[in-house]
């Protein structure tokens, strides 16, 4: 679930354009709606771009994809996470990516784009989308991105131990994280599946007192001792529902950069670390398999 931002950064443009445009669906043909697993999912052409798509599921903005640009990250949360891809290691080093969570795959294709030769494994449980995107919105042949149908826990379960450089979490079932991929436990399997120096990252959502996002921090940070919060500062002031960006690690995470980035970008944000985020946590409690609840249903309209 994302807002969406005019002014979309990537890295360098990658050059996928054919004599006539990049495969895939044609604004000519217009927008497309079908039932898949998880509801009605409907592609919308993009206004400014010619070849650019959103996907929406239920009328919940999910991904958005130029097939022009993979570089191009449309929705504030995926640049923020775009920034995180970016600083993970030296620009154009290979990682290994688990995403948990497609969509569109939009970070699939900046990681492929901006890291070639870089290995990806998704896990989307709704198997018809990963057909209708794959159909409609093509990946590039060359690029190394496997797409396993499945829940995110039980594929993050089957993950080697130390196998990846970086997990990108971006579960939503509609416009909610389900409870079990909150918890302390689902942290721990991402833990235990990151390489050493790897990055755990998170996409959530949340508004008013955000009590979700405070218990997320704290879930996190019964985990991983280094972490922070990216998101716009009206969401943070609770002035309206958004997206939340964590990150985490065992090891310092780059947050004077990441400050930077997110500072300069046209979406700018706030981010939270140390003890300024210790406070922001607020006495929260960190989720547990037991305990945990779904991220709380976006207020009517908010998509409007």
């Amino acid at each position: 679930m994302g807002r969406s931002n005019r002014a979309a950064r990537g890295g360098e443009s990658a050059d996928t354009t054919g004599p006539t445009g990049p495969g895939g669906r044609t604004h000519a043909q217009g927008p497309l709606t079908r039932q898949v697993g998880s509801g009605l999912a409907e592609l919308r052409p993009d206004q400014d771009r010619p070849f650019a798509w959103s996907l929406l599921i239920d009328g919940a903005p999910q991904s958005l994809v130029d097939l022009a640009d993979p570089t191009r990250l449309g929705f504030e949360y995926q640049r923020r996470l775009g920034h995180l891809v970016d600083l993970a290691a030296p620009p154009g080093r290979p990682l290994t990516v688990l995403h948990l969570g497609g969509g569109a795959l939009t970070l699939a294709r900046y990681v492929a784009a901006t890291r070639p030769r870089s290995r990806q494994q998704v896990a989307e449980i709704d198997t018809a989308l990963t057909e209708l995107v794959r159909a409609e919105l093509p990946l590039d042949r060359s690029w190394q991105i496997k797409v396993r149908g499945g829940d995110a826990r039980s594929v993050l379960e089957r993950t080697p131990e130390g196998s990846v450089d970086l997990v990108i979490t971006d579960v939503f079932s509609g416009a909610r994280t389900p409870a079990h991929c909150t918890t302390v436990e689902f942290t721990t399997l991402a833990a235990r599946a990151l390489a050493p120096g790897g990055w755990y990252t998170a996409n959530i959502a949340d508004g008013g007192a955000l009590p979700f996002a405070r218990s997320q921090v704290a879930t996190l940070a019964a985990v991983f001792p280094e972490l922070c919060l990216l998101a716009d500062p009206a969401v943070l002031r609770g002035k309206r529902f958004g997206n939340l960006v964590l990150a985490a690690a065992h090891t310092p995470l780059p947050v004077a950069d990441l400050t930077r980035r997110a500072a300069s970008d046209s979406a700018h944000a706030r981010v939270e670390h140390g003890r300024p985020l210790a406070d922001f946590t607020a006495g929260a409690t960190p989720a547990t398999d037991a305990t945990a609840a779904p991220s709380p249903a976006p207020p009517p309209g908010v998509f409007r």
